[in-house]
């Protein structure tokens, strides 16, 4: 496939995607656990040229073992750096599985006003024992899961368009702040809830907030991207197709990468696989040097609109990803960083919607 160019998001939970990252971070363990780490991890990406970081999340710890026993809330860390970046998007793992779907939906759109329209949502799905027990109820079969994280999904959406974007006017002469002929009440009822609007927040800059969600979800009618977890290229833009058709606008692979750095990646793996394994082969791993990546990262840009990297440790690898990789992708047309001033969907090349409302209101339908 011809060569076009790639979007490039990071996952910048932790000291990195493998559970032994904390062991070569150069920095004591419970520093992760800063504020300040947080902030520094998203300053590199944006000055590297990355157009979006996500921020992992669960409701229960991520480890029970010696790694990482801790984070942040995902929807803090995102907040906390919105305005101490001004380019890169900002998306947190929400889980609509333990998550009050109304909070979600207003928790999300402030983002998108603290960013000026960098605000995204990773939709997460977490069902296990454990993270379901944080609410009182027992894991959802699959359909019953399918069911709530498409109800969740769909209600956000709504509550995102329930405030026209001209339904606040600031009128000082009336003293009117708004026109509550343009603030629609959200009637939704669920399977296993019910929602009467509108949003307690106006409408989000981008309108629409992007939303990221895992192919293996099925939730590519609803979502902006879809993050194609496979081992292998082939599989990646098998499901990459299937998505698209399915009605996703881009398809991201997901990448996990460790680079050779003062000795080969190989033995850097070795060596944090002493300690914990890296048990997660459902994604494609790259191992390798920085050109062998540029490589890599060229051929898929034939085959998806963009990738998710997942840094082995961030430390390490973020560094030759920034020095080495992006700007050699860039060089050769694949890469573009984002533009100061663009919102996170002129970014990812993605359309501003009008809200549902807007044409019953101009032509004096049902309010």
């Amino acid at each position: 496939m011809p060569v076009s160019e790639l979007l490039i998001a990071l996952e910048v939970d932790g000291d990195g995607a493998h559970p032994a990252a904390w062991r070569q971070s150069g920095r004591a363990p419970g520093d992760v656990l800063t504020a300040r780490a947080t902030a520094a991890i998203v300053a590199s990406a944006e000055a590297a040229g990355v157009a979006l970081v996500t921020f992992d999340d669960a409701p229960t710890p991520p480890s029970d073992s010696l790694d990482a026993a801790g984070r942040i809330e995902a929807g803090s860390r995102a907040a906390y750096v919105s305005t101490l970046t001004d380019r890169i998007g900002l998306a947190p793992t929400l889980h609509a599985t333990v998550t009050e779907p109304f909070h979600l939906a207003t928790q999300l759109a402030s983002l998108d006003w603290a960013t000026n329209g960098r605000g995204a949502w990773v939709v997460g799905a977490a069902n296990d024992a454990d993270g379901r027990a944080t609410i009182g109820e027992k894991p959802l079969s699959a359909d019953a899961l399918h069911r709530e994280l498409s109800d969740v999904v769909d209600v956000a959406r709504a509550l995102w368009d329930s405030w026209e974007d001209d339904a606040v006017i600031k009128d000082g002469a009336t003293g009117r702040y708004l026109d509550p002929q343009k603030v629609h009440p959200v009637s939704f009822t669920g399977a296993d809830f019910t929602i009467t609007g509108p949003l307690i927040t106006p409408r989000p800059p981008q309108g629409q907030l992007v939303v990221l969600a895992a192919d293996a979800l099925g939730l590519a009618d609803r979502a902006d991207i879809v993050l194609i977890s496979a081992p292998d290229t082939a599989s990646i833009a098998d499901r990459a197709q299937e998505a698209k058709a399915a009605g996703a606008a881009l398809a991201f692979a997901e990448l996990q990468v460790v680079l050779d750095a003062g000795h080969s990646a190989a033995a850097r793996l070795a060596e944090l696989d002493e300690s914990t394994t890296w048990r997660d082969d459902a994604k494609l791993r790259y191992i390798g040097s920085a050109t062998g990546l540029v490589d890599l990262l060229t051929s898929l840009s034939g085959i998806v609109d963009g990738v998710r990297l997942h840094l082995a440790v961030h430390a390490i690898d973020l560094p030759i990803l920034a020095e080495q990789v992006l700007p050699a992708l860039t060089a050769a047309g694949v890469h573009r960083a984002p533009q100061a001033g663009d919102t996170l969907r002129q970014t990812l090349g993605l359309s501003r919607p009008i809200s549902r409302f807007a044409a019953l209101t101009s032509t004096g339908g049902p309010r």
